[in-house]
């Protein structure tokens, strides 16, 4: 294998690590579009024992400037009379060196070729990212992906430094704990309006959180999933919206029915609510309150985790940044509004329900 000069290493070394020039080899072999057959074949056995990435030969115009590729294949099949240009692809796929990782994320998970070149901004061949690195960038990537959707800024390791650990992780909970007085703000202030004979309803609060978060949470993952996809276009997402607010819709009915009639059927007969406020069916009214709640937490939530990372996308941050985390608080201070404020209407202000 060619070892790297102090300059190819320092040309490596001058792009920022989030650039696909610093996940380039100049391990790869290189000829003019200009020399016959036998002279390229000449170049490649010449420069074949320096070089292990030799599968794929890359043709150069007179100024150095990338032309197209050959199949080290093609080239043994071809006669000596054949024109070079006969067996170079001249619409072989190309990275730019400045690019970032994130930019072309999508270009190189489509490529199937063992390496693909790399230019400089004037098309210069400079280097070529192999099938290896080209595995290990997409495994980055998704890393951070994932470390984005468990609310880190950026992916850890298990021998990382402590303070290292603590300083991706506190940013986001901070953050998140700003967002958390928010909500408890909120219920502070509903409880000041919610009577002591409706004290029963503090018990499922959890619920309709939690339900509320991982509906969020999975269409969060779904969305940002299909947002990697070029082809998902204006009207993909309309429809794709439209699908969420249904799959929302329909999950809440079902969640939202268990709810009533189990919560209901344990409040009546296993508690003595219904006797110590002299309404047989108070365990119902409350279920029915939950019930209700949950349809409408999770038909937000259902769009808060389909919206957000779509919004996002559309003013240029990582979509991953609406991480389940962020969209799971936000979701909470949703539900918390939805579920007390639902609470207040339908036992307070129009008196639906009696207490």
């Amino acid at each position: 294998m060619e070892k790297e000069s102090v300059e190819d290493i320092q040309l490596i070394d001058s792009y920022d690590d989030d650039m696909i020039g610093s996940r380039m080899t100049t391990n790869f072999i290189s000829l003019n579009k200009t020399l016959s057959v036998k002279q390229a074949m000449r170049v490649v056995i010449k420069e074949a024992a320096e070089n292990d990435n030799i599968s794929t030969i890359y043709a150069l115009n007179d100024d150095g400037s990338f032309y197209g590729a050959i199949e080290l294949r093609d080239l043994i099949r071809a006669r000596e009379t054949t024109p070079l240009d006969d067996i170079i692809t001249t619409s072989y796929p190309y990275v730019y060196a400045n690019e970032t990782v994130e930019e072309c994320i999508e270009q190189l998970k489509d490529y199937s070729e063992d390496s693909i070149p790399v230019l400089d901004k004037d098309n210069i061949l400079i280097g070529v990212i192999t099938s290896s690195d080209i595995v290990e960038v997409v495994d980055e990537e998704l890393g951070d992906d994932y470390a984005k959707l468990a609310g880190l800024t950026e992916a850890e390791d298990m021998k990382e430094p402590l303070f290292k650990s603590m300083k991706k992780r506190i940013p986001w909970l901070l953050g998140l704990l700003a967002l958390g007085l928010v909500v408890s703000a909120v219920i502070q202030r509903f409880q000041a309006f919610i009577p002591p004979t409706l004290i029963i309803l503090y018990t499922f609060q959890s619920l309709i959180l939690d339900m509320s978060g991982n509906t969020g949470t999975q269409s969060l993952g779904v969305t940002i999933r299909l947002l990697s996809d070029d082809n998902f276009d204006a009207k993909s997402k309309f429809r794709f919206v439209l699908k969420e607010l249904r799959v929302g819709l329909c999950n809440g009915l079902v969640i939202g029915t268990l709810a009533f009639v189990f919560i209901g059927l344990y409040l009546t007969f296993l508690t003595s609510l219904p006797a110590e406020r002299g309404v047989p069916f108070f365990g119902f009214e409350v279920s029915a309150c939950i019930g209700i709640s949950l349809v409408a937490a999770m038909v937000i939530a259902s769009l808060d985790g389909t919206l957000i990372p779509m919004l996002f996308k559309k003013i240029g941050i990582d979509p991953a940044v609406a991480s389940g985390p962020l969209i799971t608080t936000i979701n909470d201070f949703i539900a918390v509004c939805a579920y007390y404020g639902l609470s207040l209407i339908l036992f307070v202000q129009i008196g639906l329900f009696r207490f």
